[in-house]
């Protein structure tokens, strides 16, 4: 009773938050007291929180999870759906790969919108996106503080995913906030972009009650922002110790990510993080780093498009 009683409080909290966002009155950093974590204040996640995690969005064998249920892995991130369109997984199938003693999380982004996604239609038939993600053709960001998105797009999302069974959402691309070309957006700046991401992370927690976890990927410097720690559950994280095709991670926000992380970690929080490596002798560095920091890891290939073995 207590926990839904928190969760009914946050709601009610979450909704002036989104409001005001949708008006452009968010508040920024400017604006708000943002209380880093306190390190160590929490303690790490459990003992039972799993070690190892497999991240595969696509090439599912035979359009199945079979050969992920099979896999050794404690947890897993899957797409909401077999195809990335209308194929979803099915409660049956998301069953059975919780019965291999998985923890399943769904992935989708909250921050854009690819063009082959089924709500792509109703999306782009509004004003809502804005700019091409480089990296991404098919990618766009979108107006994710407008309460459209929640309506077409985050809503939909998060009851399928409560229907089919998982036990979490991965929700990608929170970076939306670093990315949108500010040119498209009058009168947002990069702070109240940032607030704005929040908002829609605590409205998450809220709808998602005590049926999903909530682990948002990268952007671990949003947990400066009051609210933010509260409304998750943990998150995943690319990218901390080495790059795609085997580079090693020395830039600066390397470090900055590494310390993000180890505070959420430290606040109690699950971390779920993936390396993109194939040297043997990276694959072996990055496994003996999530060790050492208490972290879930994976190291894979960047495409996520088949099953990888686990750290031992």
């Amino acid at each position: 009773m207590l926990q839904r009683m928190k969760r009914l409080r946050a709601a009610l909290l979450a909704l002036p938050l989104l409001l005001a966002a949708c008006s452009g009155g968010g508040v920024g950093i400017e604006s708000a007291t943002a209380t880093p974590t306190d390190a160590g204040s929490v303690g790490p996640p459990s003992a039972d929180a799993p070690a190892t995690w497999i991240y595969q969005l696509s090439g599912y064998e035979d359009d199945g999870l079979g050969a992920l249920v099979a896999a050794p892995h404690d947890a897993a991130v899957i797409d909401l759906a077999r195809d990335g369109g209308e194929g979803y997984f099915t409660a049956e199938e998301i069953t059975a790969l919780k019965d291999s003693g998985k923890t399943v999380y769904a992935y989708f982004t909250m921050g854009s919108i690819e063009t082959y996604r089924p709500e792509h239609e109703a999306v782009a038939a509004t004003d809502m996106v804005l700019n091409q993600w480089g990296d991404w053709p098919d990618e766009y960001f979108v107006e994710y503080w407008d309460p459209q998105w929640w309506d077409l797009v985050m809503r939909p999302r998060l009851d399928q995913a409560k229907a089919a069974g998982f036990d979490g959402v991965y929700l990608d691309v929170p970076n939306a906030y670093e990315e949108i070309d500010l040119a498209l957006a009058p009168g947002e700046t990069r702070e109240s972009l940032a607030q704005k991401m929040v908002d829609l992370v605590i409205a998450v927690d809220a709808y998602a009650g005590d049926d999903l976890a909530v682990l948002p990927q990268n952007s671990p410097e949003l947990r400066e922002y009051p609210g933010y720690l509260d409304a998750i559950d943990g998150i995943g994280i690319e990218e901390l110790f080495f790059l795609n095709a085997d580079e090693p991670c020395a830039e600066e926000w390397c470090a900055e990510n590494l310390a993000n992380t180890r505070a959420i970690h430290d606040a109690g929080k699950l971390v779920l993080a993936v390396d993109y490596a194939a040297d043997p002798a990276n694959v072996a560095a990055a496994c003996a780093h999530y060790a050492e920091e208490g972290f879930a890891g994976a190291v894979a290939g960047v495409d996520l498009d088949t099953v990888y073995e686990p750290c031992s």
